[in-house]
């Protein structure tokens, strides 16, 4: 059997498990409610945006917290819930519809889930601030060079379906950091993008790659959240049934893209995401500045 098709069947397992799971909460529950006109919206918005490799999980945060949807504390329950299946399908297409040597895939989607479970308990130590600003500036400084292969003033590839030796062993490494930063939400797609094309790969194949990792952890990690009720039902379901139809289009405009502008896409991506981590590390800078200003100013109480 096709390596592909192997992912595909596993997927598909994971998947049905995940979907058996929810349907059955949701009955103890009261059963199926309808989510909100803008529930659905922002589903159909941020898993467009997902599918190009924006990434899904800031965007949807923003607007929750613009509406005041969810509550703080069941936000990463809903992310987590209301995008896992739109993401599966993203897997699917990308696996299916893109070529990708086997090799290369199932090990850098391995590499990924391995960095996750490791990060667990030893990257989610580190100061998230500190390595927000470490990826933020690095993916600035991969973005420049990436223009510059882009303008041909680097020497370089970048149409290989696949990669081996010394360059398949440094992207193991590097999917596995990725995968472990994953657990201080730090998103995987842009630094996942870079990386395969400054190696030489093409870099539509980072498309299956990344969605397949996440397509793998994010089911078994949304059963959690479920059977604790740590989140928004009625804003999950309006994630999921808008997520999923913005997927099948967006997916199809990304398999249509000229080489040339799937390249520029990644630069804005990596920008994108750069500057996003370098305004979140700023923020939690301003944050903890005003919590000791605080703390040093407050009378001690006996």
């Amino acid at each position: 059997m096709d390596i592909r098709n192997v992912l595909l069947v596993a997927l598909g397992v994971i998947t049905a498990v995940y979907v058996v799971v929810w349907v059955a909460e949701i009955r103890k529950r009261g059963g199926f409610v309808w989510p909100k006109p803008i529930e659905l919206a922002i589903g159909f918005v941020t898993d467009f945006f997902d599918t190009l490799g924006i990434g899904s999980f800031a965007p949807t945060i923003s607007l929750f917290k613009f509406f005041r949807l969810v509550p703080d504390e069941r936000v990463p329950g809903t992310l987590n819930v209301g995008h896992a299946l739109p993401t599966v399908v993203e897997a699917v297409f990308f696996i299916a519809i893109i070529a990708v040597s086997p090799l290369t895939l199932i090990s850098l989607i391995v590499a990924s889930i391995a960095g996750a479970w490791l990060g667990a308990g030893l990257v989610a130590r580190w100061p998230r601030r500190y390595v927000q600003i470490g990826m933020g500036g690095a993916l600035l400084a991969a973005a420049v060079l990436f223009v510059m292969k882009n303008l041909n003033w680097l020497p370089g590839g970048g149409t290989a379906l696949g990669l081996s030796g010394v360059n398949l062993a440094i992207a193991i490494v590097a999917y596995v950091c990725l995968g472990a930063l994953m657990t201080l939400g730090i998103g995987l797609y842009a630094p996942a993008m870079i990386t395969v094309s400054l190696l030489g790969m093409n870099p539509i194949t980072a498309f299956p790659i990344m969605m397949g990792s996440c397509a793998f952890l994010m089911p078994p990690a949304s059963i959690r959240f479920i059977r604790f009720d740590a989140y928004s039902l009625r804003a999950a379901l309006g994630l999921t049934i808008g997520g999923i139809p913005a997927v099948i289009i967006a997916a199809k405009i990304v398999k249509s893209l000229p080489l040339t502008y799937v390249r520029w896409l990644v630069v804005v991506v990596v920008i994108y995401a750069a500057i996003t981590m370098l305004r979140s590390a700023l923020k939690e800078r301003g944050q903890a500045a005003a919590e000791s200003d605080y703390s040093v100013g407050s009378t001690p109480t006996v």
